[in-house]
C-alpha cells in the first residue's frame, strides 16, 4: 500500500574528471541513500538531530554501494582528495526547491585512483553520518587533474 502524501529522498550524482582542462568522462548515476541517512533526515524535520548534510567526500572502493553503509568502504584522505564543504544550494526539478543540490571540485596533487563518492554530515574523515554512497567507473587521477563532483537529492 502507498501512503498519499508519503516523502521519498531520490538521489543522483554527476561526475566529471577534467586533465589539462578537457573533459575526460562525465557520469550520471542515481545514488544510494542509506539507512543511517533517512533516520537523521527524520531527526531533522523534528530537531532530534542538528546540523546538514554539506560534506563531500571520494574513495578508492568498488564495492557495491548498500543502504546499510555507514561510511566509504575506503575514504581519501591524502593527495588533494579530502572531505571536502560543498558549495550547498536547492535547486527545482518538479516543484520548487524540492531538491539539495552539492557541488565540489577536487584538485589532484598526486596518483589515485577514485571510484566512490557520499555525503556526509562532518568534516571529520571516516567519520560522521553518511546520507548517500555509490561508486562509478575508476577515475585515474593524475597530478593537477580535477574532479567535480554534483549531488542531488530531491525529496518527493
Amino acid at each position: 500500500m502507498k501512503l498519499n502524501g508519503a516523502v521519498v529522498l531520490k538521489g543522483k550524482f554527476i561526475v566529471r574528471h577534467f586533465r589539462n582542462g578537457k573533459l575526460l568522462e562525465e557520469e550520471e548515476i542515481d545514488n544510494t541513500v542509506t539507512n543511517a541517512g533517512k533516520a537523521e533526515v527524520a531527526g531533522l524535520i523534528n530537531e532530534v538531530t542538528s546540523g546538514g548534510f554539506k560534506w563531500l567526500a571520494v574513495g578508492s572502493s568498488s564495492t557495491a554501494a548498500s543502504a546499510s553503509d555507514t561510511g566509504l568502504a575506503s575514504e581519501i584522505t591524502a593527495n588533494g582528495l579530502g572531505r571536502a564543504a560543498a558549495t550547498c544550494s536547492r535547486v527545482t526539478t518538479t516543484v520548487t526547491n524540492d531538491t539539495a543540490q552539492l557541488v565540489h571540485t577536487w584538485t589532484a596533487t598526486g596518483t589515485q585512483t577514485v571510484q566512490e563518492a557520499g555525503i556526509f554530515d562532518t568534516s571529520t574523515a571516516n567519520g560522521g553520518n553518511m546520507l548517500a554512497r555509490q561508486t562509478f567507473s575508476a577515475k585515474n587521477m593524475e597530478n593537477n587533474d580535477t574532479l567535480e563532483l554534483t549531488y542531488k537529492v530531491k525529496v518527493a
